[in-house]
């Protein structure tokens, strides 16, 4: 991935060169030329595209923020209920990442959403224990982070 980012800015910064025009939009132009040479000549270059992995990042950031807006709104809604019927516990969830970054990543994207938080991890690092503020249905909420958070840190890092 990084080598491909530097063969587009070689490229971009070429074409300026070449066209003897120096402005910024003469760059924009040389690295979307670079991009398109880079999927012609993708079979050459170990990685997939990279623009493939940006799009991954930018796809789990919104997810990020999606999760964080409806979990907030299911905080309020439960903390100014008139009479809660809150029921907190810890789970277990079996993760299928490996690395430590992606076990890292998922276990603060947990924490940083409201009504959850990562407890801790298990020692084969198979098993992420989740504090939630109510579970409704465990097999639920475990669904929920797999198909949400989990789903698309295997995308991005895989």
């Amino acid at each position: 991935m990084t080598f491909q980012i530097v063969v587009n800015l070689i490229i971009s910064f070429m074409w300026m060169f070449l066209s003897e025009t120096y402005s910024f939009s003469s760059f924009i132009f040389g690295y979307l030329l670079g991009i398109v040479l880079i999927l012609i000549l993708d079979r050459f270059f170990p990685s997939s595209f990279y623009l493939v992995r940006v799009y991954s990042i930018i796809k789990l950031i919104f997810i990020f923020f999606r999760e964080l807006i409806l979990s907030n709104i299911d905080v309020v809604r439960l903390v100014y209920k008139r009479k809660p019927d809150i029921e907190p516990g810890i789970f277990a969830m079996p993760t299928e990442l490996k690395t430590n970054w992606e076990i890292t990543l998922l276990a603060n994207l947990i924490t940083l959403t409201p009504g959850t938080m990562s407890v801790a991890i298990s020692e084969d690092d198979s098993i992420i224990f989740i504090h939630a503020m109510h579970i409704d249905e465990v097999h639920t909420a475990i669904y929920d982070i797999k198909n949400t958070f989990e789903k698309a840190i295997m995308e991005v890092t895989r």
